[in-house]
């Protein structure tokens, strides 16, 4: 059974990465594998229980092998980040995905099992866990959304243009800031800059 479930999974990947999650469906997916979408119910429960299993597949291949019990907390945070973020730069669609659903399957629990121990191995205050790893997860899909969306993509943002259509004067913060927003954006720089800084706050969180 659990095999053939993998392969309704398979399939809805392969539906997702071709055309998009809206085209993912009972019905699009038994096609795929060539019965009905009666058959299905035998191994997921209906469309919820689908994507939640989409939401496990794609979290289950951030999971280092070990755990990554032996590195340090910070590399530990940093190494699922990465992964997070190369997952939904592989599969778009699942940036919504992830955003949108809570993790209920094991594969999903067990990456926010990681997320909590990294925290407490840092010193976080047990009742500060739960708080910091939203803020943790949070920002690392946020990022990963807008980034799969384009909305850090090249020539999406001209802030000259943006500037020239107000009168002088009503942006004043962005005619200060000009030289800063004219620059070409390194999304990756900026990733890892951000999540020094999400660092450096976890770390004054367990000191508190």
């Amino acid at each position: 059974m659990g095999g053939r479930r993998e392969e309704v999974l398979d399939a809805a990947l392969a539906i997702a990465d071709e055309a998009g999650l809206d085209a993912v469906s009972m019905r699009a997916v038994a096609d795929r594998l060539g019965v009905t979408p009666m058959a299905l119910y035998r191994h997921v429960d209906g469309k919820d229980a689908l994507l939640d299993g989409l939401v496990g597949r794609v979290l289950a291949g951030l999971l280092p092998a070990d755990g990554g019990k032996e590195l340090p907390w910070g590399e530990r945070l940093r190494a699922l980040a990465y992964a997070c973020r190369e997952a939904t730069l592989r599969h778009p669609w699942s940036a919504q995905l992830l955003f949108s659903r809570p993790a209920v399957t094991l594969d999903a629990v067990r990456v926010v099992e990681l997320v909590f121990t990294a925290l407490l191995d840092a010193g976080v205050p047990e009742h500060e866990v739960p708080r910091l790893e939203r803020l943790v997860s949070t920002f690392v899909i946020g990022f990963a959304v807008s980034e799969a969306a384009g909305r850090f993509g090249p020539g999406r943002i001209d802030t000259r243009s943006r500037r020239a259509g107000f009168g002088e004067g009503e942006l004043p913060a962005h005619q200060r800031l000009a030289p800063w927003l004219d620059l070409p954006l390194d999304v990756a720089a900026e990733f890892d800059a951000d999540l020094a800084d999400l660092e450096r706050l976890i770390e004054a969180a367990a000191r508190r």
